[in-house]
């Protein structure tokens, strides 16, 4: 059986990229360090608005995501989807010069599995970066709470939280602009 947050990602799937327009371009360039000549892993990448805007940027992307419908929307862009759970990302340790997730985490149930994938999965010398609301802002808070009563299972972590999900030897900064945060961690 289909998850009930994965229908409801598909049947957002046609309208998501009008919806929610990927803005900070140059800002996610600078904090992921692009370009760089390798791959870049784009977790829950959804359609492919993020890994679109970063294809120009590294040799090639790959888009993962649970939602079947949201990576039909980013195939049509000639973007590689596979479908998968961030939790058990099915890549070989080191594979990624790049990892990124956007917008993602809050909906993702183990969120320390996932992080851990991520790690995995970058290169040594690789950088992940993971841009989230930050729940510590009032106006984030409100959309948690529309997200619980939409009855998507939503779970916002603060920055510093999802900082300490990585392993000691990540060197882990996070920067803050308005509602939104980044945690950028270098192996």
């Amino acid at each position: 059986m289909v998850s009930p947050v994965v229908d409801h990602f598909g049947l957002l799937a046609p309208f998501y990229d009008r919806a929610i327009r990927f803005s900070r371009l140059e800002q996610m360039l600078e904090l992921a360090g692009l370009p760089v000549d390798g791959l870049l892993l784009d977790a829950g990448g959804g359609t492919g608005r993020v890994a679109a805007a970063l294809r120009p940027y590294v040799r090639e992307v790959v888009v993962a995501d649970l939602s079947i419908g949201m990576l039909r929307q980013a195939r049509r862009k000639g973007l590689n989807g596979i479908v998968t759970l961030a939790e058990a990302l099915p890549f070989a340790d080191g594979s990624f010069e790049r990892v990124v997730m956007v917008d993602t985490l809050h909906h993702v149930i183990h969120q320390g599995e996932t992080v851990s994938e991520l790690w995995r999965v970058l290169k040594p010398g690789g950088r992940l970066v993971i841009e989230e609301p930050d729940v510590r802002d009032w106006r984030v808070k409100l959309v948690a709470l529309a997200e619980k009563l939409a009855l998507m299972r939503s779970h916002f972590l603060s920055p510093p939280t999802i900082a300490a999900l990585f392993p000691p030897e990540a060197r882990v900064t996070v920067e803050s602009e308005r509602w939104n945060a980044w945690v950028i961690a270098e192996k």
